[in-house]
């Protein structure tokens, strides 16, 4: 017995359909997706939409577009993060730069004692 013999049809149609659509809200995640085509690195489309939120798209897409054109590069996924690397060193990470959420017990340095 067929376990989804039972389902509608109309059901069926409409989920063909949502599979159609675009689920791309904000920019970055545009750019996260050209990444991983770029890179043909598919099964890690998620982290380059990370990514493209906290660098500069532009930037980002430059660097993809040119190592897509290097032909020696085996892994271009592990290359790119590699790169990345290197610009986060001469940049400075966006991560370390935000300020600590609301309630958390984060403080500079620890307490001084008298």
């Amino acid at each position: 017995m067929d376990p989804l013999s039972g389902i509608n049809n109309e059901y069926v149609k409409t989920l063909k359909e949502r599979v159609k659509k675009s689920r791309v809200y904000v920019p970055f995640q545009s750019t996260g997706l050209l990444l991983a085509e770029l890179l043909h690195d598919q099964e890690h489309k998620s982290l380059y939409m990370r990514i493209a939120k906290l660098y500069d798209n532009t930037q980002l897409i430059r660097m993809a577009k040119d190592l897509a054109e290097r032909k020696n590069v085996d892994n271009r996924g592990a290359y790119f993060m590699k790169m990345l690397s290197e610009l986060r060193r001469n940049q400075g990470d966006p991560n370390k730069e935000t300020k600590p959420r609301p309630g958390s017990n984060y403080r500079s340095r620890p307490p001084t004692k008298k």
